[in-house]
């Protein structure tokens, strides 16, 4: 408990699955939360159940003005953000020559430029406020390719690389960056494509530990590099994934 005292934080992608699993455990060890997502619903139902540390904000990640709105919000009711969970992302599947442009730049202004925009929102009120930690999220697909994912993987890929270059350029400002590479977690983004039993299906057969992922397995990871215990980690992608990428991942 108390593990983030002090520390206000903004969670992408925060109304549901893993991201509303990292706002429940921000807000156990005594953070203060933003929940910013298009889902509305959920978002407002979960600030509800989190109560006054936390509040639900309606963001699109690819938007420039809607990122300066939610960090101007946070750094007014709580104070100045010192955590930022880029944690919004779509998956798409699809064939090279079947994928359309529009779903690749989809999976690109959410995926990628979306981190892109979070990171240069908060550095200013991080280095006002003496440092703090960015959290990316990518995937066992930014570690290794994997076919029909060709858009996806270029993204997860992308936040690995920029997360790696951010690092360098803002360790001498206090800010730390890192990136969570999570396998097959149940959430409702995987669930779209296949449902439990699948995905439980592919554990069995793909997965060291023979299970699929909880959001509850994730989030423990995150309060960690958020909290002051990781304050000698950056530039570092840590995979939580079952075991997965101790191989060759979930292959072709």
């Amino acid at each position: 408990m108390n593990r983030l005292d002090g520390k206000v934080a903004i969670v992408t992608g925060g109304a549901q699955g893993q991201g509303a699993a990292i706002c429940r455990a921000f807000v156990a060890e005594g953070a203060k939360v933003v929940i910013a997502d298009v889902a509305d619903e959920p978002g407002e139902l979960l600030a509800k159940e989190l109560g006054d540390a936390a509040y639900f904000q309606h963001h699109d990640v690819g938007d420039e003005d809607s990122w300066t709105a939610v960090v101007d919000g946070v750094n007014e009711r709580f104070g100045p953000v010192t955590v930022l969970v880029n944690n919004a992302g779509l998956l798409r599947f699809g064939e090279i020559v079947k994928m359309s442009l529009d779903d690749y730049d989809l999976l690109y202004r959410v995926n990628q430029r979306g981190v892109f925009l979070g990171m240069r929102a908060v550095v200013p009120t991080m280095k006002a406020a003496g440092g703090g930690s960015i959290v990316n999220t990518s995937s066992t697909e930014g570690l290794g390719g994997m076919a029909t994912l060709t858009g996806y993987v270029g993204t997860k890929f992308a936040v690995r690389g920029m997360t790696k270059a951010a690092a360098m350029e803002l360790g001498r400002r206090g800010i730390r960056v890192n990136s969570v590479h999570p396998g097959m977690i149940d959430t409702p983004m995987t669930q779209a494509h296949g449902g439990r039993e699948l995905l439980d299906a592919v554990a069995v057969a793909k997965v060291p530990l023979r299970r699929t992922g909880e959001p509850s397995d994730v989030a423990p990871l995150y309060v960690y590099l958020a909290s002051d215990e990781s304050s000698y980690v950056t530039g570092a992608e840590i995979a939580i994934d079952g075991g997965v990428t101790a191989t060759h991942a979930f292959g072709g």
